[in-house]
Order: structure tokens, then sequence, then C-alpha cells
């Protein structure tokens, strides 16, 4: 059986000054569209120095466009 998984949400945490992305998602049945697993659950630390660079730009946008005013 053939599945395909899906992002449901996703957050980035600054931990001890890096980068914790943690996400969730579920995984569906790719033949029938049948939910198989929902739910699941992952994490990891950024050490990718382009995906640091659009977590900055993303950062950078909130401040400035949301919490300055």
């Amino acid at each position: 059986m053939a599945t395909i998984k899906q992002l449901a949400s996703f957050a980035v945490l600054n931990v001890n000054g890096g980068d914790r992305i943690t996400y969730t998602y579920d995984e569906i049945d790719a033949d029938t569209g049948d939910m198989v697993s929902s739910n699941n659950k992952g994490s990891f630390f950024c050490v990718d120095s382009a995906l640091k660079g659009k977590i900055t730009s993303i950062r950078n946008y909130i401040q400035e466009n949301k919490l300055e005013g």
C-alpha cells in the first residue's frame, strides 16, 4: 500500500539559540484516499544555511509587519 504524507502544521522554536522545527502530518492511502494515520509528529534542528535564511526572513516579516506599527 502506497501512502501520501500530508503536512498538517509546523512551528519553528528557538531552543538554546538554535532553531528546532516541529511538524505534524497525516498519512493517506494513495489509492483510496482513506486516512491511514493522523497527527503524526516529528522534529529536527535546522542546520542548513539556506533554510536558516528563510526562517530569518519569516521572523523579520512578522517583526516588521505584525509587531511594529
